[in-house]
């Protein structure tokens, strides 16, 4: 089943987008600035941007999602 259908799944490939593009732009700032105007990569600023900004969330709906994956294998 994809992600698409499944909204758990769903909020896990946005959470880890948001993961990935925050670090990403965290170690090559100048490559997602320079190119945050293209169509693709904008995508993943927009979301280090709100890695960034809301940091504190993201990182708690990181640690609830683990632990409702976790629960949930048993």
């Amino acid at each position: 089943m994809t992600a698409l259908f499944n909204f758990q799944s769903l909020l896990l490939v946005i959470l880890l987008t948001i993961c990935t593009s925050t670090y990403a732009h965290y170690v090559f700032p100048g490559i997602m600035d320079r190119n945050k105007d293209n169509y693709v990569v904008s995508v993943f600023w927009k979301c280090a941007r709100v890695g960034e900004r809301l940091s504190p969330y993201v990182s708690l709906a990181c640690v609830v999602m683990a632990a409702s994956k976790f629960m949930g294998q048993w």
